[in-house]
């Protein structure tokens, strides 16, 4: 078939007329669905928020290129002869397949209906089912060993720790290289004491590995290899670790932080904390964050022997720093680098009570006494740091979870401290953190916005169709595009997250994008229906509307086909990507893999029958049947 010029502009005028308002509120949908995102505030909204600027962008652009260039190529490049659609193999195969099909389903409407309806009902209980986490693990590819010690262990001692602890991670085949420190780092924002100590473990390309062996394995071979006397054990990763520290102040994946008056108090509802959580499934590497115990030298001045010996405090003060402390006598200047020059008591004159007890005192009367004369020397318990959060002093009971998921490990911890720790002084309080802060955060915000977003579609897609039952077909398909979404990500074993909770956020765009599609399509059925045979049920039949609606479907399945193809062809790759990232990108991919596989079906298959049921009540009710112009 040949088109002169003017037939050919004005059909590619009218098709951009039908379709340009549904890609434009389509649009606009797909944009107002990620609205949650952009509102994510934190480390998620950090992450993703490029991520939704960049589809919003993208959709923008692609709006605009369609219903004003594409159309211009259109009349560039679409000239010559045309040929029917059944003219093309690729679609006469789908039309072969999904006209039984259709045909089927639209012969036995209540059993397609009820079958979807079953299928979301299973999928109900399965989402509740997954666990819970605020992020997927991310692999960084390396190792973070943070074992705390006694808090008055000596430097030689925590050297000699972190030298064993060394050799013995290092003669693991699938470590590259380790580097441990003890203590604090050259800044002053580092307040790690001396007995923490911080081990950075650079691991092997997968590739190099024992067959079947994991990370965890590893995690697992290690922390049984490094089993110290005093030393308890956390693994971690050094880039979340950080991230926790400076977002929470825990090192660890959760923290219970005790707030109170009284370091003592605070240890012992600490370690009624730590006795709860002990036996609780998941968690690892627990641990009471030390706020006693800690070894003070302390030296007493007795005022009655210093009157016999014509000294003041302050002499002795000065001889006691001078000797410990040292004494500043000048500065080394070094490039732009400044250091002070200070004078002390060698090592070996200073290294015990005895022989501080030795240092000489030079009195005018008395000659040379001993530092014990004149003073009572010897050590004290304090605490080794203390910390305090929001005005008062704090405490903290850490842990990892591994092994299960973190929602479910934390419910069960509280719910064990709720019951198991009792006898609380008054004004003393619990308070949780780490990740399961930054979890029930995002929890709260897409609580709250996810069904503000649902409404505000709802409103667009009115305003697009001018009509609620055609608003409620296009929505309809976010539950049963859940259904695949659920599945995937219950037999890939994935926890829920911020990362599925996008993919679903996204998935709820196009599912309701490829639906608009649809309802165009069936409504324009149904207004060529009422031009052929007049809109009244004295001209109209059960069976112009089956196959009307036959034909609205099938007739224009290639654009169907192709909305979610072209979105799957994107997505399925990243089922085998593998490396960096691949741990966040897996969880958002699933759930639009699964989604659009069911949601597709939902809108080919159950959007014409029940499409159909509805048209048969409208013409038996008011006689005619609703026609609905959806393309201006």
């Amino acid at each position: 078939m040949k088109l002169s010029k003017e037939d050919r502009i004005r059909i590619i005028e009218r098709a951009a007329k039908q379709v340009g308002p549904s890609v434009f509120w389509s649009t606009i949908i797909v944009i107002t669905s990620f609205l949650p995102v952009f509102l994510l505030t934190g480390q998620e909204g950090k992450l993703f928020g490029p991520l939704a600027w960049t589809k919003t962008f993208i959709l923008i652009v692609d709006a605009i290129v369609a219903i004003t260039l594409t159309p211009v190529l259109i009349s560039f490049f679409l000239k010559g002869k045309f040929k029917e659609e059944t003219a093309n193999p690729i679609n006469r195969a789908l039309e072969r397949v999904y006209g039984p099909l259709l045909r089927w389903c639209l012969n036995w409407r209540k059993t397609t209906i009820g079958v979807n309806i079953i299928a979301l009902l299973v999928a109900i209980p399965m989402l509740f089912s997954l666990g819970t986490e605020f992020m997927p693990p991310l692999d960084e590819g390396s190792i973070l060993f943070m074992p705390v010690t006694l808090p008055d262990i000596s430097n030689a001692e925590a050297k000699r720790i972190l030298q064993v602890q060394d050799k013995i991670i290092k003669s693991v085949p699938e470590v590259e290289s380790v580097l441990g420190k003890a203590g604090r780092a050259s800044t002053a924002t580092d307040n790690s004491p001396i007995s923490m100590i911080e081990t950075i473990i650079m691991l092997k390309p997968q590739s190099e590995w024992r067959d079947g062996i994991t990370k965890q394995d590893i995690i697992r071979e290690l922390d049984t290899k490094l089993q110290i006397p005093g030393v308890v054990n956390g693994w971690t990763q050094p880039i979340i670790n950080r991230i926790n520290m400076l977002a929470t102040g825990i090192r660890t994946d959760v923290g219970v932080k005790v707030y109170g008056q009284n370091l003592d108090s605070i240890a012992a509802v600490s370690e009624k904390v730590r006795t709860a959580l002990r036996d609780v499934p998941g968690v690892n590497d627990l641990y009471v964050e030390p706020i006693t115990g800690g070894k003070y030298l302390e030296i007493d001045i007795n005022r009655e022997a210093l009157s016999r010996y014509g000294l003041t405090v302050d002499d002795v003060n000065m001889i006691v720093e001078s000797a410990l402390g040292g004494t500043p006598i000048g500065n080394t200047i070094e490039g732009r680098q400044r250091f002070s020059i200070n004078v002390r008591l060698a090592q070996e004159y200073r290294n015990s009570v005895e022989r501080i007890q030795r240092i000489p005192i030079q009195t005018a009367s008395a000659g040379t006494i001993p530092l014990s004369s004149v003073a009572t020397i010897g050590f004290t318990d304090g605490p080794p740091m203390i910390t305090s959060e929001n005005a008062q002093l704090r405490g903290a009971v850490l842990f990892n979870v591994r092994d299960r998921d973190l929602g479910s490990t934390v419910k069960e911890a509280m719910e064990k401290i709720s019951n198991e720790v009792t006898g609380i002084p008054n004004g003393y309080y619990l308070e949780w953190s780490g990740q399961w802060e930054n979890q029930v955060r995002a929890t709260q915000t897409l609580q709250l916005i996810i069904p503000l977003v649902v409404v505000i579609i709802f409103l667009i897609l009115y305003f697009s169709f001018n009509s609620l039952k055609e608003a409620f077909f296009s929505l309809v398909t976010i539950p049963f595009a859940l259904i695949g979404g659920v599945f995937i990500v219950y037999f890939y074993g994935v926890n829920l997250s911020v990362a599925v909770a996008v993919g679903f956020i996204a998935l709820f765009g196009m599912a309701i994008e490829t639906g608009m599609l649809m309802v165009v399509y069936l409504n324009e059925a149904m207004k060529e229906l009422a031009e052929l045979k007049g809109n009244s049920h004295e001209t109209i039949t059960k069976q112009d509307i089956r196959d009307f609606v036959f034909k609205g479907a099938v007739k224009r399945l290639r654009p169907k086909i192709m909305t979610v193809s072209v979105s799957l062809f994107g997505l399925i790759p990243v089922l085998w990507a593998t490396g960096v990232g691949t741990d966040v990108m897996l969880p958002i991919v699933l759930p639009l893999i699964g989604g659009v596989f069911t949601s597709s079906i939902h809108i080919l298959l159950v959007t014409p029958v029940v499409f159909e049921m509805v048209k048969e009540y409208e013409l038996k009710k008011h006689g005619k049947l609703d026609i609905y112009d959806v393309k201006h």
